[in-house]
């Protein structure tokens, strides 16, 4: 067995059921389920497990492997229990279908996988009714597990944060908590790490002595299409940086871990968060820009004078010994003039320079390019000699692409966390003190926007946003979301 293999944690995961709520929603079916048919095809998928689906909607186990479509082997892990998520009977069925799986595992332990896709109400309502009917407890003579799985929004703010961490934890044991952010099951995302702390050329380089600044975006072409209720009440800053943003920021500036352990690696993230430098509410706008785009407040289910942001970006500064002064910009926004998602490390250009007629500081920092969307993979901007016969030096690109490499394509994000948590693994999912430090540092950002009369920049759809946000990046300017 070579070192490659040695690291090589993916294998199928011991007996377990697995128990969707919300099992006929758009989640579920668009997302959950091809998810778990992809891991059964590649065999990451015990044969001894089972799959519970939960709904409302009047199905049979028949009616329910028809709608879901496809393979019959994979069809029949699948069993429909229907009913009220508030009403017992529902869980007296569960608890009954939960037995028989778990005395078809007769070689291992049976564990469970609650998967909650639902809204934040009825997740807790589950989770109340699951554990007043002992589906959630867990017992020292028998090794099994049960976890609960949980999207987000974990909360609006640090109040409502803390509540629901409170709430969960009556019920549940932290590391019964699963919560999930699907950015975190993305290839480029997970290779952050491995850059970072199994390459000695990175590392000792990943520093304000030779980093000049960091880009964080993550733009969308669409607007908020038919999630314009839900988006009204959130915006930008709930919606992608409490979350999404935060995440990113954290794998990238993070200090090594003690190990691959998951609580040592989240446990540095956290740390993180508490080194960014707090926000001012009196300085704010020289730090942080709102957008929104025109015509926004025309799309369904949104308020004709609503102040909800659509596009958010910020300098950020980590007051460590590590990134002292480097700043990081972070936007997000939707109607933007391209999908796509990267994290740019511009490298500070060389001291002095020996070619003539180019000063050093003519010649531009090596850029290392981390692509989330469209493709997944990184490429690195040198300057080197261009081809011919006379001596001219430009910039080169080093680059590779995940999809490229054909013998292991990028999985869905989901069926990567989905296989996590089947094995057990939380290392890609997100630990309560995470939440409650980025709402904490969220917090004075929130209440300064909704304290205000002032409405968000307004921006033209296709754009690259307000050019307000410019001012943030000067005197130097955001990348082009058309470059690749």
């Amino acid at each position: 067995m070579n070192w490659e293999e040695l690291f090589c944690v993916e294998m199928a995961p011991m007996p377990a059921v697995v128990v969707i709520f919300g099992a006929t929603g758009d989640l579920a079916q668009r997302k959950l389920f091809p998810a778990l048919r992809n891991l059964h095809d590649r065999k990451l998928f015990n044969e001894q497990s089972t799959i519970i689906a939960c709904g409302r909607r009047e199905y049979s186990d028949e009616s329910f492997r028809t709608l879901l479509g496809g393979d019959s082997d994979f069809l029949q892990h699948v069993h429909y229990c229907r009913g009220d998520n508030s009403e017992d009977d529902i869980y007296l069925k569960l608890a009954a279908m939960l037995k028989a799986a778990a005395d078809k595992s007769t070689d291992y332990p049976c564990n469970t996988l609650f998967y909650l896709a639902l809204s934040s109400p009825d997740m807790l309502i589950v989770c109340r009714k699951l554990a007043e009917h002992g589906l959630l407890q867990e017992s020292v003579a028998d090794p099994a597990w049960k976890h609960v799985i949980f999207e987000k929004p974990f909360g609006r703010d640090l109040a409502t944060a803390a509540g629901l961490n409170d709430k969960l934890h009556e019920l549940l044991k932290e590391e019964q908590i699963y919560r999930i952010d699907h950015y975190l099951g993305k290839e480029t995302v997970q290779n952050i790490l491995m850059l970072r702390f199994a390459n000695m050329i990175f590392e000792p380089l990943w520093r304000a002595e030779y980093i000049e600044k960091v880009e964080i975006t993550v733009a969308e072409e669409l607007g908020v299409e038919r999630r314009g209720n839900y988006y009204d009440h959130s915006g930008a800053l709930r919606d992608m940086f409490q979350n999404h943003m935060l995440q990113l920021l954290a794998l990238t500036a993070m200090e090594v871990p003690s190990s691959f352990d998951a609580d040592a690696v989240r446990d540095e993230k956290t740390k993180l968060l508490r080194s960014i430098r707090p926000f001012d509410r009196r300085t704010l706008d020289q730090y942080w820009v709102r957008g929104q785009y025109a015509d926004y407040c025309r799309e369904p289910d949104v308020a004709p004078d609503s102040k909800t942001e659509t596009y958010v970006a910020a300098k950020l500064f980590i007051d460590n010994w590590r990134w002292r002064d480097v700043p990081f910009f972070l936007r997000s926004g939707k109607r933007l003039g391209r999908k796509k998602s990267e994290i740019a490390i511009t490298f500070k250009s060389i001291p002095h320079s020996i070619f003539p007629n180019i000063a050093a500081g003519d010649l531009p920092g090596n850029v290392l390019v981390l692509q989330i969307f469209p493709q997944e993979g990184m490429k690195l901007a040198l300057q080197a000699k261009k081809p011919g016969a006379k001596l001219c030096i430009g910039t080169m690109q080093l680059e590779f692409d995940y999809s490229s490499l054909g013998k292991n394509p990028a999985d869905d994000a989901y069926e990567r966390l989905l296989l996590d948590a089947l094995l057990g693994d939380p290392s890609l999912f997100i630990r309560s003190d995470f939440i409650l430090e980025s709402w904490k540092l969220l917090s004075p950002v929130l209440s300064t926007w909704e304290s205000s009369d002032e409405k968000p920049i307004l921006y033209a759809p296709g754009s690259n946003g307000p050019a307000a946000a410019d001012k943030l990046t000067a005197p130097a300017a955001w990348r082009q979301l058309e470059l690749d």
